[in-house]
């Protein structure tokens, strides 16, 4: 199969969705691989390093997307890519089709197979391919918190640890899942006051399992969150809903109510965000402040440190990667009930129940389109 990978045009973006190890893979198994020159600079991979093992350099992004079977991107295409994609092309990617219904019409309309990165799923319940991504988001979540509390960035002037007689900083943390418990690990570790909330007992059972009590966990209920808001430093948001939108647990009435200079970093804004007032930001342009709080809708998070990013990734989605290849989609999906539950959408029809649920249209099993 002859795959490509782009370079990724989406602003501050610098992963790329394929190492030099994962091309030794691909092409010793008889594959193709074509790479957009200088589609890893942004993480420190040469075209040469690309080359040695076997794959060929291309100049023109469009070139990638003409040549190529299976197009291997990080981020969803971006508008200017919609006409490159092509009837039957296999697009395997974050893809996040929840949170935008152009994309989702614009990808039915091109008759790509669409496979999702964040949907995923195996039979324990676990999304392999959003975890690397999600340790590195939570983690860096906090890294990113305490930067704006600073008054540097018109932040409450708090350091997060605190000092000896003055009390750390306050973090309110929505979800327990991969994301909120890096976040929770690092807030905990820098000496933080930590709350988290979650709608599993099972979930915060575990976070007070492993931190020994030194993190508050609070089952999730409206009022209760009301409660922690109104005295947050800090808010992460790290919930997720597989393949749907998140669900908005934080109101602008709440946000209203909030110290001024506080922070709020919204993980899950890439679904939509679980706070009402955040928007989409920039890695250039990555806060705004609203009711004098200062959010952080920067939807590509680990975009910041993208040499670990790219590498954590490709970790995860190159198995996939090499049985789309190595079968075809149709016999991979068939064999794997991960990958398939990964397959959002196929021939212009949807086919993840959870983004026909976003938008209210129909859906048809995957293998009823293939």
């Amino acid at each position: 199969m002859v795959i490509g990978i782009p370079k990724e045009i989406k602003e501050g973006e610098n992963r790329v969705s394929l190492t030099p190890a994962g091309v030794h893979t691909l092409t010793r198994a008889g594959h193709t691989v074509f790479i957009e020159t200088m589609a890893g600079k942004g993480s420190g991979i040469a075209d040469e390093e690309y080359i040695r093992e076997g794959a060929g350099i291309v100049k023109a992004h469009e070139e990638v997307f003409s040549q190529s079977k299976l197009v291997v991107k990080v981020k969803e295409p971006l508008e200017d890519e919609w006409p490159l994609l092509k009837k039957g092309q296999i697009l395997f990617t974050y893809l996040h089709l929840a949170s935008s219904q152009r994309l989702t019409e614009a990808l039915l309309e091109r008759k790509i197979v669409g496979v999702a990165y964040e949907t995923v799923q195996d039979k324990d319940n676990r999304l392999p391919l959003l975890v690397p991504m999600s340790e590195v988001a939570g983690r860096m979540s906090i890294q990113v918190a305490m930067r704006y509390l600073e008054t540097d960035y018109n932040g409450r002037g708090i350091l997060l640890s605190g000092v000896p007689g003055v009390p750390p900083a306050e973090v309110v943390i929505l979800g327990c899942g991969v994301v909120g418990l890096n976040a929770v690990k690092i807030a905990a570790g820098l000496g933080a006051h930590v709350t988290v909330f979650d709608i599993s007992h099972e979930r915060l059972k575990y976070i007070d399992d492993i931190l020994h009590g030194n993190v508050t966990t609070i089952y999730s209920t409206p009022f209760a969150i009301q409660k922690a808001i109104s005295y947050a430093d800090v808010v992460i948001g790290a919930v997720l809903v597989t393949g749907a939108r998140a669900p908005v647990l934080v109101t602008e009435q709440m946000v209203s109510r909030m110290k001024p200079g506080s922070v709020i970093v919204d993980v899950s804004v890439d679904q939509g965000g679980c706070v009402e007032t955040i928007r989409p930001t920039t890695h250039q342009e990555p806060v705004y402040a609203m009711f004098n709080v200062l959010h952080y809708g920067v939807p590509n998070i680990p975009a910041a440190v993208p040499r670990t990013s790219t590498y954590a990734l490709t970790n995860a989605t190159l198995p996939y990667v090499a049985a789309i290849a190595n079968k075809g989609i149709k016999a991979a999906a068939s064999e794997d009930a991960s990958l398939a539950s990964g397959i959002n959408l196929a021939d212009n029809v949807v086919t993840h129940p959870a983004v026909a649920l976003s938008f209210g249209m129909k859906w048809r099993p995957w293998n009823k389109v293939i």
